[in-house]
């Protein structure tokens, strides 16, 4: 039984829009939503990156069931973990309890913003279970003082919590972030249908716990269109997050990708309006363990359409495969 879930990518739309696809998600069946958190989009061509914080806000008050996270946000650099463990509360508090916190150890793209550069991936981990430390000691109420190699806490306190504590998803990309993820999180977080991801999970702690990850597709009923489209914004997906996290900008995005062909895109993300193409790609994280699956529509001017399309065709035609 797979729950499939809508994601909101401000990377290529508005927050206005952002706010409305959230609603005609929940209108439309998805069980779950998720939200990018990024400072700039991976290509200049996708045009868009608000604050999500202020996007979720608005969701939480324009949708009634549907529960939402973060996918995911950086508690290391751009954002300090006990702002971010403030915010999540905070979300937690107006959606009534349908917010969960996604965190990740971070891309360089969003993070060197604020001037710290971008340590080694060690680094990055050590700062990270730091900053998940600081959080989970703050949702759990009363004062934190907190002093690490990375990050100083001085008798803080979240004074509005949920009547739960805010649940935690990690992003996990090898052993080491499934470590962490076991040691930490309610939920696995991975953008890639690995098993042997859900197998490290499992034996830092994780057994039972949810696994979220994410598909992207390019519905058109052209599908010369959603090939060009995928093409256009999303090459940058196939250069595997290792590459992703490291990579400055959109124009070395631009450039890391030149020589990506659509035809290559087209291999690896599923164009155009068959729906068993969107269930056959999802297979591999069904049968890798994944309880959750959020589906990525690339282009902010298709997502009317997709969504018609969801309602429609694709959610009765995901349900019928996989129970959801």
């Amino acid at each position: 039984m797979t729950r499939i879930g809508y994601t909101i990518m401000g990377e290529q739309a508005g927050p206005r829009q952002l706010v409305r696809d959230a609603v005609r998600a929940e209108q439309v069946g998805y069980d779950f939503l998720v939200s990018s958190d990024h400072y700039n989009p991976w290509l200049s061509t996708q045009g868009h990156s608000p604050y999500a914080w202020t996007v979720l806000g608005a969701v939480a008050q324009a949708t009634e069931r549907i529960p939402f996270m973060t996918y995911v946000t950086c508690p290391l650099f751009r954002y300090h973990p006990v702002v971010v463990a403030q915010k999540a509360a905070t979300l937690a508090v107006l959606s009534e309890g349908r917010f969960t916190l996604g965190l990740g150890a971070g891309e360089n793209l969003n993070e060197h913003v604020v001037g710290g550069g971008w340590p080694p991936v060690d680094t990055r981990h050590e700062m990270f279970e730091e900053a998940l430390e600081i959080i989970r000691e703050l949702f759990d109420g009363g004062y934190v003082t907190f002093h690490g190699e990375h990050y100083d806490v001085e008798s803080a306190k979240l004074w509005d919590l949920p009547d739960e504590p805010v649940k935690i998803g990690v992003a996990v990309s090898g052993e080491q972030s499934c470590t962490l993820a076991g040691a930490y999180a309610d939920l696995m977080i991975a953008t890639e249908p690995k098993p042997e991801l859900g197998e490290y999970f499992d034996a830092a702690g994780g057994q039972g716990k949810p696994r979220v990850g994410q598909l992207p597709v390019s519905f058109d009923r052209d599908k010369d269109a959603a090939v060009t489209r995928a093409h256009d914004q999303f090459r940058w997906f196939g250069l595997t997050w290792k590459v992703n996290a490291e990579l400055p900008g959109p124009s070395a995005f631009k450039a890391a990708t030149q020589f990506v062909k659509p035809a290559d895109v087209a291999e690896s993300i599923p164009c155009g309006d068959d729906v068993s193409a969107v269930v056959e790609a999802l297979k591999p994280f069904v049968d890798a363990g994944f309880t959750d699956v959020a589906l990525v529509q690339i282009g902010g001017d298709a997502q009317a359409e997709f969504l018609d399309w969801s309602e429609s065709e694709l959610l009765p035609a995901v349900r019928e495969a996989y129970g959801s």
